[in-house]
Parts: C-alpha cells; structure tokens; sequence
C-alpha cells in the first residue's frame, strides 16, 4: 500500500517496478534475458517512509501473493 507501481525512480518515495513491462519493454525477451531482466521480476526502490511501514508493506503485499497463488493451485 505504500509502494506506488510507476516506471520511474529516484523519487523519495518507495517504489514498486516490473521492468520487464516498464523500463526494460522496448527489449526482445532475448535483450531482456541478455540485461538479466525476468518477467518474473519486481525491482523495489526504497524510499525514505519509516522502516517498519516499509516492512510491514511488504510482508501483507507478499501474503497477498502467496495466498493468490495457492488458491489459484486449488
């Protein structure tokens, strides 16, 4: 809930980025592979909210995902 999804950084808040689909989609998968750049990627831009905030952020955005993929596993 903190981290915004947007394609540029170095903003002071913190960030949430698929490159993939944002900085790195002009690439052929093949360039993208190349650049060390997965679809199954985040890039995380920590930015200066309190530490415990960003923690917690994290931790209910990779709860959600895990509880998403098990369900979509039933």
């Amino acid at each position: 809930k903190l981290f915004y999804h947007v394609a540029n950084i170095g903003d002071v808040r913190s960030l949430a980025i698929h490159p993939a689909s944002t900085t790195h989609s002009q690439l052929s998968p093949e360039e993208q592979a190349d650049a060390g750049v997965n679809a199954g990627y985040v890039r995380l831009s920590v930015g200066i909210e309190h530490i415990d905030d960003i923690l917690a952020d994290l931790t209910q955005a990779l709860d959600k995902v895990a509880a998403d993929v098990r369900e979509a596993a039933e």
